[in-house]
């Protein structure tokens, strides 16, 4: 496991050790000619926040590290997640081709292997394509929209990683190391290979990029939303609560509030008729009152209701569970 770089790091000393970390500052747009600057001090001077540049740099290294999902900028990582997509489009798969298209002109064999290699080739830069455009069409946006304040209504975080999970079980990330076999296994002999080589080396390279770039989605991106729409699920709670507060529990009689209780805590409606000395039917009715009056339909959202007007305690729920 490789050491962990931190803010007070030298950046000089990240680049001339990581060949990784190049591509990291590219995407990230740091300069250059950093002297003895520190991370922190170069991430700084361009506006590039520090916590998260570590993140993905300590990931893409693989030292061992930890972090809070609250101290990572999201939009600092959608900012490089969106340059990563750029720079394979603009960049890397097209310079891919290009070596591909010339180490098969440059062979002499008439086999169609070469031009099937390519096109192999061009199917998966379309998949990946369909892949990364949907990230930066519906999952960056609604990121973003997040930040500002105004949830996409039904969307959620998980419509990505079920996304994410499908392009996974199909495997195209893997099938750059399939187009490498297909090469090393069955291209047909000529005088030079240097070209070929050079192409499998780059294929290696960026093999190894886009897995990485799809873990650093995995790993980092999806729980950081994830605690993000948390955060602003339980504010927008405790903003209605406040707001509103008053009005909605002299609107809960106290009966309600004591049924809405014990549905917090996860009892039966038969269970809360025989605690409260009440019938069934009676506590079906409190409940339909309950869902009217506040127009909340799900025990997490009732659960949200009743801590943020301090109708229960949160540690209560967590000793039960």
């Amino acid at each position: 496991m490789k050491t962990m770089y931190t803010s007070g790091s030298k950046m000089a000393d990240l680049l001339a050790t990581e060949p990784q970390a190049l591509r990291i500052i590219s995407r990230f747009q740091l300069p250059l000619g950093v002297d003895d600057l520190t991370i922190d001090e170069v991430c700084t001077q361009a506006g590039v926040h520090t916590a998260t540049f570590l993140a993905i740099v300590n990931y893409k290294i693989g030292a061992e590290q930890s972090f809070d999902f609250e101290d990572i900028s999201l939009t600092t990582l959608i900012c490089y997640l969106r340059q990563s997509h750029t720079h394979f489009f603009d960049f890397t798969l097209p310079m891919l081709r290009r070596k591909l298209i010339e180490a098969v002109n440059y062979s002499i064999s008439n086999s169609r292997i070469p031009i099937l290699i390519i096109q192999y080739f061009d199917q998966y830069v379309s998949e990946i394509s369909v892949h990364m455009q949907h990230e930066n069409e519906e999952v960056f946006p609604y990121v973003e929209s997040l930040l500002a304040g105004k949830k996409k209504k039904n969307y959620n975080i998980e419509h990505f990683a079920k996304h994410h999970r499908a392009v996974d079980d199909l495997n195209i990330a893997a099938k750059l190391s399939e187009l490498k076999k297909l090469i090393i296994k069955y291209y047909p002999k000529t005088p030079d290979y240097s070209l070929l080589l050079s192409v499998l080396y780059d294929l290696f390279l960026t093999e190894q990029d886009i897995a990485t770039h799809c873990a650093i989605e995995d790993n980092i991106l999806l729980p950081a939303v994830r605690n993000l729409e948390l955060t602003t699920s339980l504010q927008s709670a405790n903003s209605t609560g406040k707001n509103g507060q008053e009005q909605r529990q002299e609107e809960l009689s106290e009966r309600e509030k004591d049924v809405l209780i014990e549905v917090v805590k996860g009892l039966s409606n038969k269970e809360i008729a025989n605690k409260l000395f009440i019938s069934i039917h009676t506590v079906i009715t409190h409940r339909k009152n309950i869902t009217r009056k506040l127009n909340i339909h799900s025990t997490a959202g009732l659960t949200i209701y009743a801590i943020v007007n301090n109708l229960i305690d949160i540690d209560s729920l967590q000793d039960k569970s």
